[in-house]
């Protein structure tokens, strides 16, 4: 397969990746200029940039920047024991220069949304005016069919879904499912998995969630980390139409994606008798 052609068939299946070209070369070694090498996140590799320590050297360091999503432009000496200014030697003995680009291919943040009502809808509507990757799910045929916007839509369970897929490392995830009684089951696969996304928010009213937290403690114990859990969901905009709500939800992933803590999350004003983060 062509190198284009596996970077466009993983884009498709949402696999991040770094795309690692040769983009210059100074005297000798084992790469050309324009040669190319994917890797993905599991560490597997296809093309070269040469072989040896520098293909090697390079494998290891875009799985580094992939963890980070990050770009590179980056010189390597291929003389071992030489040492020149901004450029990193390897143990090889070519003596040459070569020059690696790597380029991180991959949404910004990948978003699971469990529930295709209203909110689900207008959410998706909103997040995928942005560099996000959005997967919808709903165990209602009838309602997934007519759901419009996202990047993947399944029908399936819940629970279902996690378990048998599983959901990318911290990745967003948004439950806004039909009942709270789905909401909980959602939650708790999560944490019975030990699974830890970068952002969890629930929809919910105050007393739902101080329903919630008092069975999750019984559960789990109070020493449980929900330091990544936002609910209610979303941050204190005001409004309520499903509109209003994917504003202000997404609003929220943004600022926990950037690093932005210092706005007033919802979590924070209706926190109850609970401080859970």
């Amino acid at each position: 397969m062509e190198i284009y052609d596996l970077l466009t068939t993983l884009r498709k299946k949402n696999i991040n990746l770094m795309l690692v070209t040769a983009v210059a070369k100074e005297g000798s070694g084992p790469v050309e200029v324009g040669k190319k090498m994917i890797v993905t996140e599991d560490g597997k590799s296809t093309g070269t940039v040469g072989g040896g320590a520098l293909e090697y050297y390079a494998i290891n360091k875009a799985k580094k920047l992939l963890e980070q999503r990050a770009n590179l432009l980056e010189t390597y000496l291929l003389d071992e024991g030489k040492i020149i200014p901004e450029s990193t030697t390897l143990p090889m003995a070519c003596g040459g220069k070569v020059t690696l680009y790597y380029e991180y291919n991959g949404p910004k943040e990948s978003i699971y949304i469990f529930g295709a009502g209203h909110v689900g809808q207008a959410l998706s509507n909103v997040l995928k005016t942005m560099p996000f990757h959005v997967s919808v799910i709903d165990d209602r045929k009838e309602v997934i069919e007519t759901f419009q916007g996202a990047d993947r839509l399944v029908h399936q369970s819940f629970v279902g879904f996690i378990e048998e897929e599983g959901l990318k490392p911290n990745s967003f995830i948004v439950v806004c499912t039909p009942s709270h009684k789905y909401d909980y089951h959602v939650i708790n696969k999560i944490i019975e998995l030990g699974i830890k996304p970068k952002y969890l928010g629930m929809l919910c009213s105050p007393e739902k969630l101080e329903a919630y937290l008092d069975a999750t403690y019984q559960e789990h114990g109070k020493e449980i980390d929900l330091s990544y859990f936002y609910a209610p969901v979303g941050l204190d905009l005001g409004g309520n139409s499903p509109e209003e709500i994917a504003i202000s939800i997404t609003s929220e992933i943004l600022a926990v994606s950037h690093g932005k803590e210092n706005h007033s999350h919802m979590r924070s004003v209706y926190s109850g008798k609970y401080r859970y983060w």
